[in-house]
Order: C-alpha cells, then structure tokens, then sequence
C-alpha cells in the first residue's frame, strides 16, 4: 500500500502500489492529487494484500474520480469482498474498468505531441476553454451592455459590475496558481476551475500572494524610473534584476502558499541548482512580454486590437502558468523544496 497526505487539507489516503504516478481528486476537498512513487514513501504492504485499502480521518467512500487508470476485474472482486471496502468504492472501481479508451501504460505528464506546440495547447481543454470565456468574454459583454443600457440604470448596473469585476479579478488570479500547481503535478491541461474554488477569502489571499510577489521585485524599478526619469545603469540593472528573479520567486510563492518563497538564500539556491534551464525559462517569460507590449503601444487607440491583444495576454497567462509549473514538474528534484 501506499499512503500519503492531500497538501491541500491533510486528508490522508492509501491505495493500491499499482496506482504510483496516476493522477486524481482528493475525496475530501476534490484538490488535484498525484499518488507518489513506491519508493519514495514509508514501508508499503505487499501488492497483492488489498485488505488494507481505506481512506482515512473519517473518510469512509472513495471519490469515483479518483484514479484515471481502470483496475483489473479480479481485483475489484477481491476489493469486494473485504469489511474495509464500501458498496461504494467497490461501484466506483467498476465504473472505472467500462470506461473506455483509458490506456492503463499511459503515464503521468506526458505527451501526445512536441513539447514546444502542446506547451501552447494548455489552456485547450474544456475547462480551460470555459474559463478563457468568463475572463475575455464577461468583461466584453459588460462594455456592451454600458452602451445600450438607459442612463437611469447606470448607477446600479455599476454596482453590479464592479462587484463582478472585484470576483474576476480574485478568480483569474487563483486560477493562474491552480494551473501553476497542477502542472506543477504532471498536468498537461488546463485543470478544473468552476466548481473547486476556495471561496471568496481563498481566491483574495491568493491574489495577495502573487501581486506581492510582483510588487516585492518591481517596486524598485518603478520607483527609480518615475523618481530618474533617465533609462542609466541603475535602471537595467532593477530591471534585469526583476525579471530574472520573478519566475523563481512567483514558483516558489505559489509552491509553498507563503512568503517563506522569497527567501533571497532559497532563491539563490534554487536557481544556481538549475541554472541553465532556468535562464531558458525566464527567455520563455520575457519574450512575449516586450512583443505584446511592442504591439499595445502601437494599436493603443484601436478598441479592437486592444481587445485582441489582451485576449491574447490572457491565453498566454495560462501557458505561463503552465511552463512555470512544468520546470517545477521537471527539476523537482534539484530544487528540493520539499513542499
């Protein structure tokens, strides 16, 4: 058996050895989960001896999708015939094998296309797709109803609005670290959005953490730039200094949930353990920056290439997200954060 603790709540669970490397949903809080290798956890019980399998603190039925991987008939018969086994979890274990199409070899984080194009086609999923809508087009469609509304709605259609524009606002940022952390897991898709949130304080608290983190690095450029006003030393050097540092700090924030990421010592140490592949990442981060804002600063009185480029801003957040989750996924090891 393997058992091991949801980093979101604790819950602890254990499973079968044959379900190291899958990927699925903590039954408690529904929180993207990664079973561990065998190896890397305490003492396991023979593979074969399944009398064990439970859920703990209290947990006594199985999320159905838990696991993306089916079990084998004779196992399920064997789960079903054990006290420490529900109706339940044994009903969702048969769901499992009638689903069709599921490789059982298919394993964690890999893909079906070159890197470099199914880095760009994170977002492409269902849920990625629908959350792309609520970000671009919820804000459309207010600007659109602004126009046809009669002047005596405006006071009260702006309440509303600015309400809805303060919950976008929290949700797209707590989005972005939840693409950060299941990437961060092997996840090669935009993950569930709607549905799994942590509530109003959960996604403000987030937001805290990565505005922070951007304020902690760009603050001095920003003030040296409007206090100078001159583009000197000082001023490429904050510059540089914000933008090789923030890929590293921004991961290490969302990682541990805390500002213990920012530790200068963890930071230095993190990025000398991974230096050159780091530098390919901050390249990743840079370049499309300065080529939308080459773009933004030309189109800035066109309404429709504003609107496109920051349809586009957005697309690119998530295959940020991504790729910073995806170094993490990728050199965990070297980082040895132990989060």
């Amino acid at each position: 058996m393997i058992e091991f603790c949801c980093k979101r709540c604790n819950q602890k669970i254990s499973v079968p050895k044959t379900f190291a490397g899958k990927k699925g949903k903590c039954p408690k809080c529904k929180n993207i989960v990664v079973v561990p290798k065998a190896e890397k956890v305490g003492p396991v019980a023979n593979q074969n001896d399944f009398s064990d399998l439970k859920i703990g603190s209290g947990i006594s039925d199985l999320d159905p999708a838990l696991f993306d991987i089916p079990q084998k008939s004779e196992t399920a018969s064997r789960l079903s015939s054990q006290d420490g086994v529900t109706d339940r979890t044994f009903e969702a274990l048969q769901k499992l094998e009638e689903k069709p199409g599921i490789d059982e070899t298919e394993q964690l984080g890999e893909r079906k296309l070159p890197c470099f194009i199914d880095i760009f086609l994170y977002p492409m999923s269902f849920s990625g797709l629908i959350n792309l809508a609520i970000f671009i087009g919820v804000p459309l469609l207010i600007n659109i109803l602004w126009t046809i509304l009669p002047i005596q709605l405006s006071c009260l259609f702006y309440l509303v609005t600015l309400v809805i524009h303060i919950v976008i606002f929290f949700y797209i940022y707590w989005y972005f670290v939840e693409c950060v952390r299941d990437s961060a897991d092997g996840g090669v898709r935009a993950p569930e959005g709607l549905g799994s949130t942590p509530g109003f304080m959960g996604m403000f608290w987030q937001t805290v953490n990565v505005i922070g983190c951007l304020a902690i690095f760009f603050t001095p450029f920003v003030l040296y730039m409007l206090l100078a006003r001159r583009a000197d030393i000082i001023f490429w050097l904050l510059l540089i200094y914000a933008v090789f540092l923030l890929p590293m700090g921004l991961l290490a924030t969302i990682m541990f949930d805390s500002a213990i990421g920012l530790n200068p010592r963890l930071l230095v140490r993190s990025i000398s353990s991974a230096f050159y592949p780091y530098c390919g990442l901050v390249l990743l981060f840079v370049t499309p920056v300065v080529v939308i804002g080459m773009l933004y600063t030309e189109v800035q009185e066109s309404r429709l290439w504003i609107f496109i480029i920051r349809s586009i801003v957005t697309y690119l957040a998530l295959v940020g997200a991504h790729i910073l989750g995806r170094f993490y996924w990728r050199y965990q090891e070297k980082l040895n954060w132990e989060v």
